[in-house]
């Protein structure tokens, strides 16, 4: 068998941004995500297919992989030691999709779509031959009926969440079957006890270093944006489909869809007005810290992993990275904060496993559910070179503000100047509607700072917080005692609850007029003005001067057929397809043609339609990520010469209607979807001839 050849992976690690005007600048070769954690790829028989679903470490060191495909491989000698390389033994196969997979007094458990099942070998041979059921859930065929799991609780029983399907006439969720958006408690002899409701596609699971159970949630409906929750029997986690069935005998719960409000305010605000729905812990921004929320895991390497002992490791398969959240208390509740950790995986990650030399195994797949990684599947190991990075090691809450730990001492001087630090306040709509806009966006002003004396922490006091808020927390100009430059500079708070306690006595200083703040005070919910009725300048404009807008340079989305054009030259119908795709993924125009394109999104999540000029769909791409919070408000649409045409960013199961005129110059334009973390691999090519 050949094999699949692999060395460490390097990272582009984003660049820390530019110090305040009249601070220290940054380092001329700032430091990379690579120089503290290493990505390192296990080779891959070619004739394995190892889209990883579910990964445990075994006693003995090796690794116990589900894949997609039904089958279960233990990889020994993953972690490449000496001259040996790792081999792959199938465990078991003819399994359904399985999508987690758990180790427990010499078992492996694996969740299949319909059915926990234990596998187990008698003979000592290596393989599996008993496949017993545990339970069984039913199916209604639809194909986003995953299931995942199981997380052992510490009474030896077993957890399992089922996410609700999807349906494309409806343009969202929908729970056919019985616990379809549940989370399922299961004991060794099968018997099954409903335990919470509220899932959509929870698709990570575990526990923190405490022993809570905590699961993880993709944006859509009912979601605004990823999210981390814990749960507790009989809580309700927000997605109204799974409510279908409360009536059923166990259900720890009572509540019907029809109670809970389809009204776009904060979740946070809702859960006050229906007790069984629970906040999230921790929001993860859409876009920002991914787009597909997957792994849950806590480090248990008492250090060995670096600074973060008792953090918790959050995967997305979308933008193949991995985030770190830490949690904290504040009067019986948990909140917490969310970092940037590491990108440039290979792959779309899905879970992650503790080898037993403290390093980090990452298990991938991207079929079907295309990710930034360019591989199909990948297995890698994150290994720790033993530096610490300069990082906010965890942001807690403050009866008055925030309290910044850093790894390293801060420079004093840098770090008691408010201009080092933004705060930002933003939420996002509890609704039936496929995810949200950023929604209610302000500035919260720094009114005072207080550095610690031996300069590992800066308690900053802060106006305009908000409950059920998340606050994004960017420190430009920290620097640490050595002139070093913050590897991440930004946090993402969820403030759930102030904290009692003494404030600090700071008065309150004449706010500065930031009119960056005045302006993104406002909910920019509503989509842009179209061109058909405005002029490039916003002034009106006739019916013939809309017309000669339209075929403007500067008239990029025009949703009205001019009425000089009499008929379109071309009618092009573009769909989109599973695993971020465009159908077609080619047309052909004369340049100069007149042309109408009608995209329809029939996906599952949102997607736009962006056609750019030759050869910048990445870079148009990334721009559009650098739109930060304001992106899905704007479509994710950058100001930039390079976008030629767009729709508006579309929800599942819509259409729109845009009209051009086609480049006089020929060649191969791209067409693409912008979101973040589609634009890498969602693209087709509009070929212009003569």
């Amino acid at each position: 068998m050949q094999s699949k050849t692999g060395q460490p992976v390097s990272s582009s690690s984003k660049q820390p941004a530019p110090a305040p005007k009249g601070l220290a600048k940054v380092e001329a070769d700032p430091e990379k995500e690579d120089d503290f954690y290493k990505l390192i790829s296990l080779p891959v028989p070619e004739d394995i297919i190892l889209e990883v679903g579910g990964m445990a470490t075994l006693p003995d060191g090796s690794l116990a992989i589900c894949t997609r495909r039904g089958e279960v491989w233990i990889v020994s000698n993953p972690y490449i030691s000496g001259t040996e390389r790792p081999t792959y033994k199938r465990f078991a196969s003819g399994l359904h999709e399985p999508l987690g997979l758990a180790y427990k007094d010499g078992d492996i458990y694996v969740t299949q779509r319909s059915e926990l099942t234990r596998l187990r070998d008698t003979d000592g041979d290596g393989r599996a031959d008993s496949y017993d059921k545990i339970f069984s859930w039913p199916l209604s065929g639809n194909y986003h009926e995953y299931s995942y799991g199981p997380t052992f609780l510490p009474n030896g029983n077993m957890l399992v969440t089922l996410n609700v399907g999807w349906s494309n006439s409806l343009g969202h969720g929908v729970s056919l079957v019985p616990w379809r958006g549940w989370t399922l408690e299961i004991t060794p002899d099968g018997k099954m006890m409903p335990f919470a409701a509220g899932m959509r596609s929870p698709a990570g699971y575990g526990m923190n270093a405490a022993g809570d159970f905590f699961y993880t949630e993709n944006q859509g409906d009912w979601v605004g944006s990823g999210r981390i929750s814990r749960v507790e029997k009989g809580d309700f986690l927000g997605n109204a489909e799974s409510l279908r069935w409360t009536g059923l005998p166990g259900s720890p719960l009572k509540l019907k869809k029809d109670e809970v409000p389809n009204t776009g305010e904060p979740l946070y605000d809702v859960a006050k007005r229906v007790p069984a729905l629970k906040a999230p812990a921790v929001w993860l921004p859409h876009g920002i810290l991914g787009i597909s929320t997957s792994g849950f895991m806590s480090d248990n390497t008492n250090g060995k992993f670096g600074p973060f002992a008792n953090q918790v490791f959050v995967g997305d398969q979308g933008q193949s990275i991995l985030s770190r959240v830490d949690f904290e208390k504040v009067k019986g509740e948990y909140q917490g904060v969310v970092f940037p950790f590491r990108e440039g995986f290979s792959s779309g990650v899905l879970r992650m496993a503790w080898g037993h030399d403290a390093s980090m195994f990452v298990g991938m797949t991207s079929r079907g559910w295309s990710s930034t990684g360019k591989e199909l599947y990948s297995l890698q190991r994150v290994v720790w070179t033993g530096r610490t990075p300069f990082e906010m090691k965890t942001i807690h809450a403050m009866p008055d503000g925030f309290e910044i730990e850093f790894t390293a001492p801060v420079d004093p001087e840098l770090a008691a100047n408010p201009e080092s630090y933004k705060v930002t306040g933003f939420n996002y709509k509890y609704h039936a509607t496929y995810g949200s806009p950023v929604i209610n966006r302000g500035g919260c002003p720094i009114r005072g700072i207080v550095v610690s004396k031996d300069g590992l922490k800066a308690r900053l006091v802060i106006d305009s917080l908000r409950l059920g808020y998340i606050h994004e927390i960017t420190t430009p100009g920290v620097r640490s005692a050595t002139g070093r430059a913050l590897l991440h500079n930004v946090g993402y708070y969820t403030l759930n609850n102030i904290p009692d306690g003494e404030k600090l006595a700071i008065a309150a200083a004449a706010p500065k007029h930031d009119h960056s703040d005045m302006a993104m005070a406002s909910t920019s919910s509503a989509p842009p003005v179209s061109t058909k009725s405005t002029s490039p300048k916003g002034k009106p404009v006739t019916k013939a001067g809309a017309a000669k807008t339209a075929v403007s340079s500067a008239a990029k989305r025009v949703t009205e057929m001019p009425a000089s054009w009499g008929e379109p030259d071309y009618t092009i119908t573009i769909g989109t397809k599973p695993g971020l795709k465009f159908a077609p993924e080619q047309f052909q125009v004369k340049a100069g043609s007149k042309v109408r394109v009608v995209f329809n999104n029939e996906d599952d999540m949102l997607h736009n339609f962006v056609v750019v000029t030759p050869g910048t769909a990445v870079q148009v791409g990334e721009l559009a990520m650098k739109l930060g919070l304001e992106g899905q408000e704007k479509n994710y649409i950058p100001q930039s010469d390079k976008v030629l045409h767009h729709t508006n960013l579309l929800q599942p199961n819509t259409n729109e209607t845009i009209y051009f005129i086609a480049p006089d110059k020929p060649g191969d334009y791209t067409y693409e979807c912008s979101v973040p973390g589609h634009f890498y691999v969602m693209q087709g090519k509009m070929k212009v001839v003569k």
